[in-house]
C-alpha cells in the first residue's frame, strides 16, 4: 500500500496543475465552438482549483467541480446565450428566405422538370412538390429548395 499511498499523495499535491490544464483546454475548445458549454466546464474546473487550494481531498474536488459545472450549464449558460443572440437580425436569409416565396410558372412544372420566376426576380428550375403537374402561368409558392431546384406547390386563390 505504500506505493499506492505515494501515488495518491502525489496526485493530491499536484492536482492544481491538472485543474489549470483542464481550464486551459476547455477555454481553447470554447474559442473553437463558441457555444458556452466548455466555458461553463472551465468555470467548474476553476471551482475545482479553488477547492484544491482550500485543501479538500481530490474526490471532493471532482464532485464539487462537476456539480458546479452542471449548475453553470443549466443556470448560467441559457441567459448568456439569450443575451448573445438578442442582437441577431431576425430576417431570414439564403434558402430560408425562399421558403413560401411566391412566383409564376414559366413552363409546365412536373415532378421531373419545370421553371419558375420568383417574386424576388430569380428564375429557378423547378419541380412539383406533390408530383401533380402545374401548368405554365400558374401561381406557385416555394415549398423547399433541393440544391439548385425549387420544389414548388400551387397557390390557391385564398393564399394570394
Amino acid at each position: 500500500m505504500d506505493g499506492f499511498e505515494a501515488i495518491l499523495t502525489g496526485v493530491e499535491q499536484w492536482a492544481w496543475i491538472g485543474w489549470l490544464v483542464l481550464i486551459a483546454v476547455f477555454l481553447v475548445i470554447e474559442m473553437l465552438t463558441l457555444d458556452f458549454t466548455f466555458l461553463m466546464l472551465s468555470f467548474g474546473s476553476a471551482i475545482g482549483l479553488v477547492t484544491d487550494l482550500l485543501g479538500l481531498p481530490v474526490w471532493a474536488q471532482v464532485i464539487i467541480a462537476g456539480a458546479a459545472a452542471t449548475v453553470f450549464i443549466f443556470f448560467l449558460r441559457p441567459p448568456l446565450l439569450h443575451r448573445l443572440r438578442r442582437g441577431e437580425d431576425p430576417t431570414k436569409s439564403n434558402v430560408e428566405a425562399l421558403i413560401d416565396l411566391r412566383g409564376t410558372a414559366l413552363q409546365d412544372i412536373t415532378q421531373i422538370s419545370g421553371q419558375v420566376k420568383l417574386s424576388n426576380g430569380d428564375t429557378w428550375t423547378a419541380r412539383s412538390a406533390d408530383g401533380s403537374p402545374i401548368i405554365q402561368g400558374s401561381r406557385v409558392a416555394v415549398a423547399a429548395i433541393n440544391g439548385a431546384t425549387a420544389i414548388v406547390r400551387p397557390v390557391t386563390e385564398q393564399e394570394h
